[in-house]
């Protein structure tokens, strides 16, 4: 054996396969033999001798092959191993299962003789995870018979080779890709200790400063950080090679769930001083500004100026470049100098004119050359910043609506009230009454009361609607006429409609509402006079249009138009137009509820609402609506609403009446009274449920509040109903009728009436359900 070639004290016995086969074979022979000796029968003798000089005969053939086998593979491997012991590569013989069977001298001199007697141990020191890349390699070459694979390490590029030898032996081959040392990943080149974390905090990469500072190689954070877990721009403790040791941490995403963490000298202690100090932190992809005592900000990197824009410049005022603290910058500066402050983080806004960009600026107190500075550490936090708005107001809108929903039940209650009584009382007053215009004033500020919670109805998207059928070119013509009345003599009013305009489903009386608003509001900015665009035409949309945070499904709409050439609305109160209550009119102009009620409108409707505008040039805003694919069978409705015809006839009628509103309970009794009507009253559904229990009593209607203390509307209803089916039903409520809506449609011969109702309304509907 060449001189220089390594064995291992295995015996070569295990790389040869049968020896546990020929055993079994060996002893089966004798055992049959044996039987055959002791066997009384002559059949049984002459049986068993046959099958033991059959197995004799087998395990010779094999015993023979196994032979031959071996001393070919003790040659092919006595040839490989004078073959490699003269490669200047570095060579070894393993096992299956990576033992070491021999190696050459080139072997030798890298990599030694290792300890653990593997290939697996030999290549520690030379790559992070050798068990993987060598199990990876002998799988493909016990496939294959060869396999090759380039592994860059932090010496260089290292090209893996591996032949199958024998059926339990290979060969591997380890050499340097290239004579010359690999070219370093860019942060070797910074003289700051870095390392690269993944996902699950194992460490990725440690240039030499960071190998250096902790003394060798360590694989998660874990090990390196005394606490966990780091928080960016934090001072923290790491464990190294001369003890535990403060740094200050930095932090940049380096994406797929890694990050590079930049271990920067700490606050307290001497940080690079000078312009030689200051150019080592130029190319650190970390946003890092010096302040001095007073906020001049003395020295900074180029991602901080990248960050904050051509405004950064030397001696400028911190309060200069960022904004929004709630108090003086120069106060957060002297507390932090002092040791004052517990928070050191805090998010600001900067003030480029290009675009909004928030920061979060992280304050570290440190001294140089004797003197007090602090060092800001910067993180973009403008998307954070914008979900968190948007977070708010998502979370505000929703508590405003739900807010207006329970407002407006309260009041409608209130105004059924005040507008019953108020009928009443024009029943016995005619027109040259004295009292007569007064109680008419009364009347008609309560229905404009009425139409206000309408709005906040429309707004919270808890209003009640009556959709039909439209085609938005009858709906603009019957319209036209009172926007041209409302639009006045400077403003033009001009539509342009599609010829071929596909039909909507949507309430007639709301979309009306929704287009009044919009030409009242483009009328109002243009208060010298200009024109006023309508155009009507079907979009198909291909795929889902995003848009304001808002998805519209692909499919086909039928968009509506409403342009005008005001003064347009500035680009920060653009996102604020469809708040309640935000209004750019002076006071007592508005009451900033229009576009709310437009938007809930539309949205309730289904459709969706856009608004564009460019100050000086003008405002346009769009809807859209779904085209109705199939028309619906039409379902009729008792007509809730009847426009004033004087008194009804007297009629005949046992009425039970439940509501647990006083004022409103004793409006309606009066007024079904006056109406010919008996009426039993109940101020709870646990009293109409006692009052029906005298079988005596034949009810024909049930008029009754849907919530109520206690038992609501429906269940009491749906239970007086098992014993006495026949009674019709008049669901009466200050809250929208699609909050009960499927409630309703499983009670037989039912309606609905909203509150607030007139005496007409509730005496024509009850007319109706009896008749």
């Amino acid at each position: 054996m060449q001189q220089g070639v390594q064995h291992s004290t295995a015996p070569s016995a295990p790389i040869l396969p049968g020896v546990g086969r020929l055993k079994v074979l060996v002893l089966l022979a004798v055992f049959a033999g044996g039987l055959a000796l002791i066997a009384p029968h002559p059949l049984a003798v002459k049986g068993l001798s046959a099958a033991a000089v059959t197995l004799a005969v087998i395990a010779g053939i094999a015993f023979g092959f196994r032979q031959r086998s071996g001393r070919e593979q003790q040659l092919a491997s006595a040839g490989v191993v004078d073959f490699i012991a003269k490669d200047s590569t570095p060579s070894f013989i393993t096992t299956a299962e990576g033992a070491i069977l021999s190696q050459n001298q080139a072997a030798d001199e890298q990599f030694g003789i290792p300890q653990e007697g593997t290939l697996a141990s030999a290549l520690r020191e030379r790559f992070a995870n050798p068990v993987g890349i060598l199990y990876r390699l002998q799988s493909r070459a016990a496939a294959t018979g060869s396999a090759r694979e380039e592994v860059i390490t932090r010496r260089g590029t290292v090209r893996l080779q591996v032949h199958e030898l024998a059926e339990n032996s290979f060969v591997w081959r380890i050499e340097a890709a290239s004579a010359r040392e690999a070219p370093r990943a860019a942060q070797e080149g910074v003289n700051l200790p870095m390392l690269m974390a993944g996902r699950s905090g194992a460490i990725l990469f440690m240039n030499d400063a960071a190998r250096s500072l902790a003394g060798g190689r360590i694989k998660s954070l874990d090990r390196l950080f005394t606490s966990m877990p780091i928080t960016a721009g934090a001072v923290s403790e790491i464990t190294t090679a001369e003890g535990n040791k403060q740094v200050l941490v930095a932090e940049v995403s380096a994406g797929a769930g890694r990050r590079a963490i930049y271990l920067l000298p700490p606050p307290e202690g001497a940080m690079p001083t000078g312009e030689q100090g200051w150019e080592a932190l130029q190319d650190l992809p970390v946003p890092l500004i010096k302040v001095g005592p007073d906020g001049t900000v003395q020295t900074f990197n180029r991602m901080a100026a990248k960050l904050i824009g051509v405004s950064l410049r030397q001696d400028i005022q911190l309060s200069h470049l960022m904004e929004g603290l709630g108090r003086s910058i120069s106060d957060w500066l002297d507390d932090t100098l002092a040791g004052r402050l517990v928070q050191k983080s805090e998010f600001l806004r900067l003030t480029r004119t290009d675009r909004e960009v928030f920061v979060q600026v992280t304050l570290n107190r440190i001294t140089e050359d004797g003197q007090p500075a602090l060092i800001a550490v910067l993180q973009d936090a403008t998307e954070l910043k914008s979900l968190e708005a948007q977070f708010v107001q998502s979370q505000k809108m929703q508590a405003i609506g739900q807010l207006a929903g329970g407002v407006a039940h309260d009041f409608n209650n209130l105004l059924t009230a005040i507008s019953g009584h108020c009928d009443l009382l024009l029943l016995r007053h005619d027109q040259g009454d004295p009292d007569y215009s007064d109680l008419v004033q009364i009347n008609q500020n309560a229905n404009r009361a009425a139409a206000l919670v309408g709005q906040l109805l429309a707004f919270s998207r808890k209003q009640t609607l009556r959709p039909e059928t439209l085609d938005m070119r009858d709906t603009l013509a019957d319209l036209t006429h009172l926007l041209n009345r409302l639009v006045g003599e400077k403003v033009t009013l001009t539509l342009s409609h599609d010829p071929v305009l596909a039909p909507i489903r949507a309430d007639k009386r709301q979309l009306e509402q929704v287009l009044m608003n919009l030409v009242v509001n483009a009328r109002d900015a243009m208060p010298a006079g200009g024109e006023i665009r309508i155009v009507t035409e079907v979009c198909e949309l291909d795929k889902p249009l995003e848009r304001d945070r808002v998805s519209v499904p692909a499919g086909q709409y039928v968009t509506v138009q409403v342009s005008d050439d005001g003064s347009g609305i500035a680009p920060d109160k653009l996102q604020k137009v469809f708040e309640p209550f935000f209004t750019t009119k002076r006071t007592g102009e508005g009451t900033g509820l229009g576009l709310s009620t437009a938007y809930g409108i539309v949205k309730q409707t289904g459709g969706f609402i856009f608004v564009d505008s460019v100050p000086g040039q003008g405002t346009s805003f769009t809807l859209y609506f779904p085209v109705l694919e199939a028309q619906p069978a039409p379902t009729p409705r008792a007509a809730v609403s009847q426009p004033e015809k004087g008194p009804a006839e007297r009629a005949d009628g046992v009425i039970l009446l439940v509501e647990d509103e006083a004022p409103v309970r004793a409006f309606a009794s009066r007024a079904l009274r006056l109406r010919g009507y008996t009426v039993l009253e109940a101020e709870s559904a646990e009293a109409a449920l006692k009052t029906l229990e005298d079988e005596s009593l034949d009810i024909d209607v049930f008029v009754t509040d849907v919530v109520m203390p206690g038992m609501d509307g429906p269940s009491w209803v749906r239970q007086a109903l098992k014993d006495r089916p026949g009674v019709r039903v008049v669901f009466v409520s200050g809250y929208a009728e699609d909050n009960f809506g499927e409630a309703q449609a499983r009670i037989p011969n039912s309606v609905f009436l909203p509150k607030p109702f007139s005496l007409t309304d509730l005496t024509d509907t009850v007319h109706n359900q009896l008749h």
